[in-house]
């Protein structure tokens, strides 16, 4: 149990510093650094959780990119920044890298090597899995974060007329 929790820690904690990487990348102000540190924690801890439960990648993703867009909504308002410059370095770490890289290697190895037809129908099988993987993924991602935005989204102060 504990060499676990700690396992699950180190990961939320590494995806916390890539958040941030990404967030200096995108020239975000200094005092949202450390809120985007740990939204992307949160959301790689959520996320690892699950999948350490045997959930589906992608509705753990969908899950912890949730978790990002509700708790970034009131973070932003505290700071007075816009939820969008925390909620998008925060997620960046669970872009799904490594099923594009399955899908780009199995496409060159269909395309490149002479290979026999039960090998090329086990290439095809691994270009569809892994591609579809990727893009519902991503598709989890850009609604967990964006759905809470737009359906928790209050017209702020400077919009109103008097």
């Amino acid at each position: 149990m504990i060499p676990t929790l700690l396992n699950l820690l180190e990961v939320a904690i590494w995806s916390g510093i890539a958040a941030v990487g990404f967030a200096i990348l995108f020239n975000i102000p200094r005092k949202g650094i450390i809120t985007v540190f740990l939204l992307a924690l949160g959301a790689g801890f959520i996320k690892f959780v699950l999948l350490d439960f045997h959930i589906n990648i992608i509705l753990a993703s969908l899950t912890a990119a949730s978790f990002v867009g509700l708790v970034s909504m009131p973070l932003a308002h505290r700071i007075h920044l816009p939820p969008v410059v925390y909620s998008i370095p925060a997620v960046i770490p669970m872009i799904p890298g490594y099923f594009a890289y399955e899908t780009v290697l199995s496409i060159m190895s269909f395309i490149f090597l002479e290979v026999d037809v039960p090998k090329r129908t086990a290439l095809m099988q691994d270009i569809f899995s892994n591609g579809f993987t990727m893009l519902f993924i991503l598709i989890s991602l850009t609604i967990g974060v964006s759905l809470p935005l737009l359906l928790l989204r209050k017209n702020t102060v400077k919009k109103i007329k008097r």
